[in-house]
């Protein structure tokens, strides 16, 4: 109880003893700085990732070969002393040593940058009809290259925006599926035990002895090559989904073998619930907290894991955007000595959402025992 009586004035504690199990976790999670800015951070990427087609500079796939590996501008955000955004342009040198074009800025050159214009139509969601965009330059062809552009001269701002919903969501989806998994069953596992607690543990046992990295790989050489991308985006989701849940199957069993034994099971039992709805509605929730944080963590997880399996180039494929994908294309080391920032610039997403994630999922641990 004194963790989350730091929170509060000495007056209040009366509060802590009548307050519920969110209300604690609330309290102490709130304490944790570093993940309420995670949880900021995330928040945003989350949002940008969907409504990607409106904060995104130009469409994903849209080329300019006058600026193919062109470096990134900076925004200058005044003008002659007031505001108004511009990037300057380029001027084309010839390396003698290498025996290549090379993009230097050109300062008299400045391109006006504006926002909420009206750019190339798009669908929001693939259901709204939109032209409206965050930012954008007055006429097409026009350079706006933040982050630089790849060897086709895409704006790798708009790809890594774009790619931001994929990875995300792949995360998202694959946990859904893996908590699905490793509450049924672990909690079967820990509840029944038995015959079924050891044949649900070998289970585990193997998938958790095979190689991650060859089975992925085996399971995604699998996937015919003439699928549509969709489809694809959800069996790499399954693909990944199916390796992950054993850990979080390990945590369940072990939480209901305590559990099944408590006073309230006993007396679900005795008012005649079914087995099912013991679980679900008085064990579950008993350890809800704890299975949020280990969701939390576990996200990061299925990022990393998509992203290995794009970078080795058997996961999501062009036309599909996602961060593996932009790193697949830094393999190249003449590429990546040239055009550092096709590496770094979903590199620093990766690790941005990576980090953010595990600091997220620290707080939400230490929340889900308020009273230590």
């Amino acid at each position: 109880m004194s963790a989350v009586a730091e929170t509060l004035d000495a007056g209040d504690e009366p509060r802590i003893v009548v307050a519920g199990q969110w209300k604690l976790f609330w309290w102490k999670f709130r304490k944790h700085r570093l993940a309420m800015a995670s949880l900021v951070v995330l928040g945003m990427m989350y949002f940008v990732g969907a409504f990607a087609e409106f904060f995104a500079p130009f469409p994903v796939d849209l080329p300019n070969t006058r600026y193919t590996y062109a470096p990134p501008q900076m925004l200058h955000l005044f003008q002659d002393g007031r505001l108004a955004p511009y990037v300057n342009g380029y001027k084309v040198q010839i390396d003698r040593v290498a025996m290549r074009r090379t993009f230097v800025t050109d300062e008299a050159v400045r391109i006006p940058v504006h926002f909420f214009v009206q750019g190339d139509p798009y669908l929001l969601w693939g259901l709204f009809p939109m032209r409206t965009r965050l930012m954008g330059v007055e006429q097409p062809g026009q350079p706006l290259f933040l982050m630089g552009a790849d060897r086709l001269g895409r704006d790798m701002l708009s790809r890594v925006i774009h790619s931001t919903r994929i990875s995300l969501s792949i995360g998202l989806v694959g946990v859904v599926i893996s908590l699905s998994l490793g509450v049924l069953l672990g909690g079967v596992s820990g509840y029944f035990g038995g015959a079924v607690d050891t044949l649900i543990q070998r289970l585990i046992e193997f998938v958790r002895s095979v190689p991650t990295i060859p089975l992925w790989m085996g399971m995604a050489a699998a996937v015919p090559t003439q699928w549509p991308p969709l489809r694809t985006y959800f069996i790499i989701t399954l693909i990944i989904s199916l390796i992950g849940w054993t850990s979080l199957a390990r945590e369940v069993r072990g939480k209901f073998l305590v559990l099944r034994n408590e006073d309230f099971v006993t007396a679900a039992q005795l008012d005649g619930l079914s087995d099912l709805a013991i679980i679900y509605k008085h064990m579950v929730p008993s350890f809800l907290s704890h299975i949020i944080a280990a969701c939390t963590l576990a996200i990061p997880g299925m990022i990393l894991a998509e992203t290995a399996l794009s970078f080795l180039g058997i996961g999501l494929q062009p036309p599909i955007v996602s961060w593996g994908v932009l790193l697949q294309e830094a393999q190249n080391i003449r590429a990546v000595a040239s055009a550092p920032w096709l590496l770094f610039a979903p590199g620093i997403a990766v690790v941005s959402a990576v980090l953010a994630l595990n600091f997220l999922g620290d707080g939400l641990r230490d929340a889900a025992d308020p009273y230590a």
